[in-house]
Order: structure tokens, then C-alpha cells, then sequence
């Protein structure tokens, strides 16, 4: 009774009652008017319409498009008006403005690469080619004087994550989508106290919505007093707007500017496998020492200071403030990131050219596989020219309607040629890519549409390093723990089920 209670009166239902409520309000207005129903409806229809060429004309993922026109077209009277009210209000458009702008102020801070491309095309022009595309779409270049360790479970990744905090002398940034109350973020917090004891600058960010259920309301204000500055990305509010569609899902650890983390793991205990959700929880992390910190760096400012609205003196956090001594070297890292404010799918067009330019093999892990047309031709067509390509999901999901999107896919890649497995413990949540022993990255960037297309993310790409040959053991081992599919198992499936998969793909861009 306690936890009904709990959640009755918990701040998600809150806001979502709030929001029932604004759209209630809307229906009534409409059908209080039906006396003129012709009329209105005529006039909605007519808006409705307008709407759907408008959408047409927009520059964004074509099945995107045709998930907002299909309930637009089928309910004119009210997807519209919806629309509309959901998609052009002030506050996206401010967004959206001071986003770009704190981006566009520290793009000349990340310097240029194009030394380290010439170089890479003398090893491998398709390589340079590849690592060109994200130092122009998202500006961030690659890096040599650089190491990178990767870590195959959150378990090891909170062990080098806490040693590389205790050693930290200066600053800490951290940036997560979900920090949740428990033995994992406790262990952290205390040590962060004890951080600002010494005189360390501490900052947290973390993202409303993710930590709407686990994080109390103003938590914020509770790590302010323990003297960690903290900022909090897009409060969720009841009011519907497109700008609460982006999301910070990023996870990004910055430690004096030369050590740095990102990767799919969360501060909350199922990621480290003290609370079971759902079966074991696998997950994977990279670890960043060197000059490549600084994208990682540029990064945390950037939303730092649009959220704080504050301007900080970047030069005063690079790699050699800290670390005068030369770093040590191995191969090419280039941490990237994706923006959903500036109308480039980095981390897709990212896997895209890894997939597409792939000699002898790629492997993908992945929670979840709700993919476009041309994610799901560029996998097709690497399987049918040869390429050994690989995707793991998880066998036990988070989301069962994600799921049942994520398995309608398996046909159609399995024919192809495409091998399918299912990580049959529990729960696959790393986000990583690996490629003919060369090339891999590893990152927050989900194969779903809102992690190509609506949140903000990070990941890094490696090239030579020996991190990539750790990436592709892990996956090795990986595959001994799951099942794979087969057509024969996609076939197994009731009339029911294929119905609703269908039904579901519709909506798909809007998970």
C-alpha cells in the first residue's frame, strides 16, 4: 500500500495528470464548439492539412514524418491542433537559439585537425574520410597523444572510476542522464564531499526527466548546500512542448582535465548489478587520458554554461593545465558529440559510415534496434557483400513495446545475411561498435530514434588503439552467452503478435 501511495503521489504522476488535464481541456473546448461541428471540423481539417505539407516539407527523418501524419490525417479535428501547440512554442525556439549559440561561441576552441587527417588518409583513406565527417559535423577533431581502457562491465568501470575521483586535485564535471538514490551513488556522493573538503571544484548535471523517479524534487538545492554546484537539464514540466522531447542523455566524467569517461552507464546500482531489474545488467564504458580529454571537456562546458548561463574560461581546464608532462600515445581517439538542436544525425551517420565501409566484420551492441530505412539498408547491404555483421540485444527488455519493435526487425536483417543474438542473462544496455580489428566507438548512442535524433550524446571513436582489440573480446565472450535467432524463431510468431509489431513500427520514431 506504502509504494501505491508512493507513486500516486510521486512528481511523475503529478505532471502527467497535469497534462492529461491540459489535453482534456482541449477536447472539451472542441466538442463544447460542435453545435458548429461542420465548421470546426472543416476548419481543423483544413489546419490539419497544412500541417501535414508543412511536415512534409521539414528536413527531419522521413519515418519521423510519417508518424506524425498517419494519427494527424486519421484524427484532423485534434493531431493538428496538437501538433502545433506541441511544436512551435517560444520556449523551443529560445532553446534551440541559446543551444547553438553557447556552441557556436566555443567551436573555435577545438582548433583544427587537418594535420591529423592527412595523416590518417596516408594509413587508410577510408578511415580519414570517416573521422573528417565528425570533425566536420560536429567540430570536434581527433587526437594522438591519447590513451584509452575499456571497461566490458559497470562493475569494472566504477572500480577505475572511483580510484581515477580520489586521485582527482582540481576539478571533477560529472554529466548523467539518471543518478539514482542508492549503495552506487551514496559511495559517490561521499567521496564528492569530501572532494569539495579539499578544495576541489565539483559540478553535477543531471537530466529532469531521467531522474524523475529517482532523484527527489529540487535535489539540486540538497547537493548546493554540500557546496557540489549543480545544474539541472530542461526541468520536466506538464506543458507540452517539443523542447521536453530533447533529453541529456549523455554520460560524460571529466577529472582535472586530463582523464576522462563516458559510455552507458548510469550512477544507479542495477548498472553495477547490486539491484537485479531485469536479469544481469551488461553494460560497457571507455576511460580517456590524454589530449582527446578536451572535446570531453568543451562538451560538459557547453551545456554548463547555457544551463547556468554563465561563461567560463575554458583555456583554465585544459589537458597540460594539470598535467605539464607529455602524454603517452596510442593510436587515434576522437570523442564526438550529437545535438539534436542542429539538424545533423552525427552519432548515426557515425555508425553508418563504421557499418557501411566495414572490410571483414562489424559488431553492434545495442538495448535497443528501432531503426530507419537507411540504418536498415546499410546493414543489409554490408551482410550481402560479405561482411560478418553482428547485433546483440537484450533477451530480457526494459521496455516490452521497444522490444516488440526491436524483434520486427530481426526478419528482414536475418535474411540478409545479418546474425542476430539475444544476451540471454539479462539485460544489454552497452552502447558500442567494432570493426575489422581497427576501428570502434563506444558511447550513449542507442540505436533507436531518440538517441539518433532527439537527445543529446556522446561517444568516442577509436582508431588503432588497443581498446578496440578490448571492445572486440568483449564482444567474443559476449556471443558465448547468447542465443542466436534464427528465421525459424522469427516465423514462430502468433498472428497477434505480428499485428501488433506492425501496429507499433507506425510509432516507432516516436519512442
Amino acid at each position: 500500500m506504502k509504494k501505491v501511495i508512493k507513486v500516486l503521489l510521486s512528481r511523475l504522476m503529478v505532471v502527467g495528470l497535469l497534462m492529461a488535464v491540459q489535453i482534456a481541456v482541449l477536447i472539451i473546448l472542441i466538442l463544447r464548439l460542435s453545435e458548429l461541428f461542420f465548421y470546426f471540423y472543416a476548419l481543423f481539417g483544413l489546419i490539419s492539412v497544412c500541417v501535414v505539407f508543412y511536415i512534409a516539407g521539414q528536413r527531419s527523418n522521413p519515418s519521423h514524418k510519417l508518424a506524425w501524419t498517419i494519427p494527424i490525417l486519421i484524427f484532423p479535428v485534434f493531431g493538428g491542433l496538437l501538433y502545433i501547440l506541441f511544436r512551435t512554442s517560444g520556449a523551443n525556439k529560445r532553446f534551440r537559439k541559446r543551444i547553438e549559440d553557447s556552441h557556436q561561441r566555443t567551436m573555435p576552441l577545438l582548433g583544427s585537425c587537418g594535420g591529423l587527417i592527412e595523416e590518417l588518409g596516408r594509413e587508410d583513406k577510408s578511415i580519414a574520410n570517416q573521422s573528417c565527417y565528425i570533425a566536420n559535423a560536429s567540430g570536434f577533431m581527433p587526437y594522438k597523444n591519447s590513451t584509452t581502457q575499456y571497461f566490458p562491465s559497470g562493475e569494472n568501470f566504477f572500480i577505475g572510476f572511483m580510484e581515477e575521483l580520489k586521485n582527482a586535485k582540481h576539478f571533477i564535471f560529472i554529466e548523467f542522464f539518471i543518478i539514482r538514490q542508492g549503495l552506487m551513488w551514496e559511495a559517490v556522493l561521499k567521496l564528492l564531499e569530501e572532494k569539495v573538503k579539499e578544495g576541489v571544484d565539483v559540478r553535477v548535471m543531471y537530466d529532469d526527466a531521467g531522474c524523475l523517479m529517482s532523484l527527489p524534487y529540487k535535489y539540486d538545492q540538497q547537493l548546493r548546500l554540500k557546496g557540489i554546484k549543480c545544474q539541472v537539464f530542461n526541468p520536466f514540466t506538464p506543458i507540452m512542448e517539443i523542447r521536453m522531447n530533447h533529453r541529456d542523455h549523455r554520460k560524460i566524467v571529466v577529472i582535472d582535465g586530463h582523464t576522462a569517461f563516458t559510455g552507458g552507464i548510469n550512477l544507479a546500482d542495477e548498472y553495477i548489478n547490486l539491484e537485479e531489474k531485469y536479469g544481469h545488467w551488461k553494460d560497457a564504458a571507455i576511460m580517456v587520458k590524454g589530449e582527446a580529454v578536451w572535446n570531453m571537456t568543451v562538451m560538459f562546458l557547453q551545456l554548463w554554461g547555457y544551463l547556468s548561463k554563465t561563461q567560463e574560461d575554458y583555456e583554465a581546464f585544459r589537458p597540460h593545465v594539470y598535467h605539464p608532462e607529455p602524454f603517452e600515445s596510442d593510436g587515434y581517439v576522437q570523442p564526438y558529440a550529437d545535438s539534436p538542436t542542429d539538424n545533423e544525425p552525427v552519432g548515426e551517420n557515425t555508425y553508418l559510415n563504421m557499418i557501411g565501409r566495414a572490410k571483414d566484420y562489424v559488431y553492434i551492441f545495442t538495448p535497443y534496434l528501432v531503426i530507419d530505412n537507411e540504418m536498415v539498408t546499410t546493414l543489409m547491404l554490408a551482410a550481402k557483400s560479405g561482411v560478418d555483421v553482428r547485433i546483440v540485444t537484450p533477451h530480457i527488455p526494459d521496455k516490452w513495446y521497444v522490444f516488440v519493435v526491436t524483434q520486427s526487425y530481426y526478419p528482414v536483417l536475418i535474411e540478409a545475411g545479418v546474425r542476430v543474438f539475444e544476451y540471454t542473462p539479462g539485460f544489454m544496455h552497452s552502447k558500442a561498435f567494432v570493426s575489422d580489428d581497427v576501428l570502434a566507438t563506444v558511447g550513449s548512442i542507442n540505436l533507436d530514434y531518440r538517441s539518433l535524433y532527439f537527445h543529446f550524446e556522446c561517444g568516442v571513436w577509436l582508431y588503432k588503439t588497443k581498446s578496440v582489440l578490448q571492445v572486440k573480446e568483449d564482444f567474443l565472450k559476449t556471443f558465448d552467452e547468447c542465443r542466436e535467432i534464427t528465421l525459424v524463431d522469427c516465423r514462430n510468431v502468433s498472428a497477434f503478435k505480428r499485428l501488433l509489431r506492425g501496429f507499433l513500427r507506425l510509432f516507432a520514431p516516436l519512442m
